[in-house]
């Protein structure tokens, strides 16, 4: 089921993509027969299976349920905790990969295999001649991509509990990789194997910038963590540029292998490149500087979809019109798709799902659904679920132009019928198989860099600040609450906007600033592993901040909802505004702003406690 061709072979690549969407029902219907002849004797599948009789795709959709990870997590965490892989996979559990969504404040947990990691190199040098197809002399030059590693958990078993790139990144796949003429990268390998975050971005930008004259595409993963990069290198670029100008590593980079590599490219001293360098970043604007310092990159390689969009108009101002590319959509739990129209419009972005890449369903969202979901407004976690009809899921080739659904997938690793959360519009088709735009997370409110906020998480947050700091001994209320992730610094942040009224009176409320603050810092201490990671060790979150509004602010914010067209009756608070009007409505009636004064605790716990 995983095609090998010559990543070097463009026109191979192209024909192996048109024989796989060409054939897309074929071979979706041979991977449920492969998952299904592997994976019958599991204990999972037994449940509900009988025998070879069962084999099929009409008893599998019968027999087999619809879950989501809740359903799944016992099964999951007998193998961390050291039982046999078969519980769920005949194939045996290489590690656990974690997601960035959570459960009950921890990482969800996805098995994988060895062969999973065959899965993504063939998924990644998929990748290769659609840009090939679009961008001209890619193997003339450089990709200064900038890639990390994140904490690993060891669970009791023994395995490791990563993410998904950490995995791969970590991966022989990636370190013993074949080369590649159209994917050469400015970065060593010690350096993006750096476990400390910094020391990695100093070596992986020092390297990018002594190849500047090579560089012909930059980017990262994310469009949030290319962003850290552009401020990371306005703040250090002086430093930077000292060290291309002698030759040497700053003494605060210990990590001896990045040191080592980093010295070897460097090659000596170079005053002209770093006199260009500390020229162009010395301009009081830095707008079009990714342009100014890698003047033959050709575009800007970043996931810009879902909640990565509100980084657009930022990614623009740097990027000097240099085009904003998203290759891939993938998770934890799967690989799924690929854009086939890479120099697209970053709102125009549709994925290609790959058919050999898992077995894929699709539960209708309905019209009303959506609209609640799209503007993030007030459903509560599984209040949606009713509008998507288990009876009405549909296979992969039989979606519908237009219509908006979540995917369910069924992985060669041991996930079966499981709700990723990704609610997806069909925008057409590339022969049979279907194209995706990615339209968010379900029950998703607030996310930044790889957080996931609920509403759920939120109110649990803002209520044990409420209970904790508000009551005693300000004596206040708080009337109503919203949010909002604020991009517009790096790196961005989550705003709280609360309406507070003293508890004993209707004068306008009298602000401690000590009691702010410890509000914004049990909210962050009460939000979850993966948003306290990023606060802590990644530093890719700021301090949450929470504006206080003076007493009717949310009634004007109804009174704009309903002149938007929201129903009166069925006026629910939105807990996270993204339209420019509320915003406004929230902003002009700000009477305090309050950060969080420290960092949350949060270090790599075993998952079993």
């Amino acid at each position: 089921m995983i095609p090998s061709y010559d990543p070097n072979d463009t026109e191979a690549g192209l024909k192996l993509l048109e024989d796989l969407t060409t054939n897309a029902e074929a071979i979706q219907q041979n991977v449920l027969h492969q998952i299904l002849s592997q994976n019958s004797g599991t204990q999972y599948l037994r449940a509900f299976l009988d025998g070879e009789s069962d084999k099929n795709q009409q008893s599998f959709k019968n027999k087999v349920p619809v879950v989501n990870y809740d359903d799944i997590k016992p099964f999951i965490q007998r193998i961390a905790d050291g039982e046999s892989s078969d519980i769920v996979s005949a194939q045996p559990i290489t590690e656990l990969l974690t997601s960035s969504g959570t459960s009950a404040g921890k990482p969800k947990l996805m098995p994988s295999t060895a062969e999973e990691l065959d899965r993504k190199t063939f998924f990644y040098s998929m990748l290769v001649p659609i840009m090939n197809k679009y961008v001209n002399g890619l193997d003339e030059g450089k990709g200064m991509y900038l890639l990390f590693i994140k904490p690993e958990i060891k669970t009791p078993s023994g395995l490791m509990a990563r993410p998904v790139l950490t995995s791969y990144y970590k991966s022989q796949h990636f370190r013993n990789r074949p080369f590649n003429k159209y994917n050469v990268y400015t970065s060593p390998d010690q350096t993006i194997l750096c476990q400390d975050s910094k020391q990695s971005m100093y070596c992986q930008l020092l390297c990018g910038l002594v190849q500047r004259s090579h560089v012909l595409r930059v980017g990262a993963v994310f469009a949030s963590a290319f962003l850290r990069a552009v401020k990371f290198l306005e703040d250090h670029y002086k430093e930077l540029c000292a060290d291309i100008r002698t030759g040497t590593v700053t003494s605060w980079i210990t990590d001896s292998a990045c040191r080592d590599s980093v010295l070897s490219i460097l090659n000596g001293p170079n005053q002209e490149l770093a006199d260009e360098i500390e020229s162009e970043c010395a301009e009081k604007s830095w707008e079009g500087i990714l342009r100014r310092i890698w003047p033959k990159a050709k575009y800007v390689e970043v996931i810009v979809t879902g909640s990565m969009a509100q980084y657009i108009p930022t990614l623009e101002f740097y990027s000097g019109g240099l085009p904003l590319v998203s290759t891939m959509y993938a998770s934890s739990e799967c690989y799924f798709g690929i854009n086939l129209n890479p120099l697209c419009d970053p709102a125009d972005v549709s994925y290609t799902l790959l058919p050999n890449m898992a077995y894929f369903e699709f539960l209708p969202v309905d019209d009303k659904s959506h609209e609640e979901i799209h503007f993030a407004s007030h459903s509560n976690s599984d209040d949606n679920d009713d509008a998507l009809k288990e009876d009405l899921i549909v296979d992969l080739v039989n979606v519908e132009v237009g219509q908006y659904y979540e995917i369910v997938i069924t992985t060669f690793t041991g996930l079966y019928r499981y709700r990723v959360g990704d609610i997806l519009k069909v925008t057409g088709f590339h022969n049979k198989a279907p194209q995706f735009r990615f339209v968010q997370r379900r029950n998703v409110v607030l996310s930044i860099d790889t957080d996931k906020t609920s509403e759920e998480d939120l109110l649990n947050a803002v209520t044990q600040a409420k209970l904790n700091h508000l009551q005693h001994p300000s004596s206040l209320l708080l009337m109503e609450y919203t949010s909002y992730a604020d991009t517009s610094s790096i790196p961005g942040h989550y705003v709280l906007f609360w309406e507070l009224k003293p508890r004993h009176s209707n004068d306008p409320p009298k602000l401690d600033d000590k009691t702010m603050e410890d509000c914004c810092s049990e909210v962050e201490d009460c939000l979850d592993y993966v948003y306290r990671r990023c606060r802590n060790r990644d530093k890719s979150i700021g301090p949450l901040e929470i504006r206080v509004v003076s007493l009717g602010t949310f009634d004007s914010l109804m009174d704009f909802c309903v002149s938007q067209g929201s129903s009166l009756n069925q006026y629910k608070t939105p807990r996270c505004v993204k339209s420019g009007g509320a915003l406004e409505i929230l902003d002009s009636r700000v009477i305090g702003r309050f950060f969080s004064k420290r960092v949350p605790q949060w270090e790599p716990l075993g998952l079993d406690s």
